[in-house]
């Protein structure tokens, strides 16, 4: 089957190309670039795409599934579904599942719940046995199977020796130990500790709980020589520990949310569960520490954090409702308004640090516009204003703060494994 991709601007910066072009997608793999022929277009599929930027498909290297275990707030299929929907043809999902991701059988299951979709799913596996932190999980196994790195996400590892072997063996495998930066003695609270916390009579988590990890897991990679990669980082301190890092040589990335870059904690004043997340929001200065590390490259990449949680949890009591919102739906387009176009970051640097950069933290092939090559796009309006409705969402849970918020740009199609996601509907190719 043939389908034709006609004006669309093929935009790559692994490439370096920006380039005003057609494609021809025979049997999901790219067949022609340019001009296209009457023959081309025989018993073809033309999709006229009027400037749209084309660019390889967007990853998310930090998403929550939630099955096994939790197949009421989300399934794999739902996830690569909402992950379709906002523009993601690759997602790594996180182990904290019920039971953990911490045996080949189920890095097996869940790449064979995602078989045959058009998204990617790339098994992060628990770097100890049931995330407990006291016994290594079996990572040869786990590679074998398909883990592309390891993580106790939701928990740092629990001490100094398990993260070092930890780090020893997984430099065998060249794959990055992902780290939730949390002193495990200073977390239980609700919110960040500052005047909000003590306004709002809320239990307070200190930025130091974060700042305490990473220096410990920088000094590690150092010592060690092993890949360390900071999840969701959220502290003005952090970030700053991470730039001195990669200033010295040490092996350490980094990555922000949405809702890290552009939220603060003044958002819980409503005392609304889906501002209470971990980590939690923290203050301006934090935010504004971020967007110079986003800036500078000291954070490497954008993540979701997608984190579903079913309503009845979320409507808790802000000190007892479960962390976490959804983001897979919101992310591309918070990126896009808040970051593009406040002209804060380039649109190749939006686009490597949605794409281009997670894929090379895990070692994956970054998709290319090349003949002979499988056809792996998000195909990108930058303008097109939409407001967020989480009635409308394909994730099965909606507990998300953006519902009625105006965003500019989103994804209108994204091309993988021979299918091509458009008009809110799956076709194959």
């Amino acid at each position: 089957m043939k389908i034709a991709l006609k004006n669309v601007i093929l935009f790559n910066p692994d490439q370096k190309l920006n380039k005003k072009s057609n494609l021809l997608i025979t049997d999901g793999i790219i067949s022609k670039i340019g001009s296209l022929n009457s023959e081309d277009l025989k018993n073809c599929q033309v999709f006229e795409f009027n400037d749209k930027y084309c660019v390889p498909g967007l990853f998310d290297m930090h998403v929550h599934l939630r099955e096994p275990g939790r197949e009421d707030e989300e399934t794999v299929v739902t996830g690569c579904n909402a992950a379709a929907k906002g523009g993601f043809t690759g997602i790594a999902c996180m182990p904290n599942t019920e039971p953990a991701i911490d045996s080949a059988e189920i890095v097996s299951f869940i790449k064979q719940k995602a078989k045959d979709h058009l998204v990617d799913v790339y098994p992060v596996a628990a770097a100890t046995m049931g995330r407990k932190g006291e016994t290594l999980s079996p990572m040869s196994e786990l590679v074998e199977a398909g883990a592309v790195a390891f993580t106790d996400d939701g928990v740092a590892i629990k001490t100094a020796r398990i993260l070092k072997t930890a780090l020893e063996y997984s430099k065998m495998f060249d794959t990055p130990i992902i780290e939730h930066c949390e002193d495990e003695s200073l977390a239980g609270g609700a919110m960040n500790e500052g005047l909000n916390s003590t306004l709002l009579g809320l239990p307070p988590i200190p930025s130091v709980a974060e700042d305490l990890i990473v220096s410990r897991d920088i000094l590690m990679a150092e010592y060690t020589g092993g890949k360390v990669h900071i999840a969701h980082i959220s502290t003005k301190n952090a970030v700053e520990l991470v730039r001195q890092a990669k200033a010295k040589g040490i092996n350490i990335t980094a990555e922000v949310t949405p809702h890290h870059f552009h939220m603060t904690d003044d958002a819980v004043q409503t005392y609304n569960t889906n501002t209470k997340m971990n980590p939690p929001l923290r203050t301006s200065k934090d935010v504004e520490a971020i967007i110079e590390g986003l800036k500078d490259g000291t954070i490497d990449c954008i993540a979701s954090d997608h984190a579903p949680h079913s309503l009845e949890e979320k409507e808790m009591e802000f000190e007892y409702s479960p962390n976490g919102i959804l983001g897979l739906e919101t992310q591309l387009g918070l990126a896009l308004t808040e970051l593009y176009h406040k002209h804060i970051l380039s649109f190749e640097q939006l686009i490597e640090k949605l794409s281009i950069n997670p894929r090379k933290i895990l070692k994956l092939k970054v998709p290319k516009f090349e003949i002979g090559e499988k056809a792996n796009f998000t195909i990108i309006d930058t303008d097109e204003v939409w407001s967020v409705d989480i009635k409308k969402f394909k994730s099965i849970s909606k507990n998300s703060p953006f519902h009625n918020r105006l965003l500019k740009g989103k994804a209108i199609a994204v091309i993988n494994n021979s299918l091509f996601f458009l008009n809110e509907k799956f076709h194959s190719i």
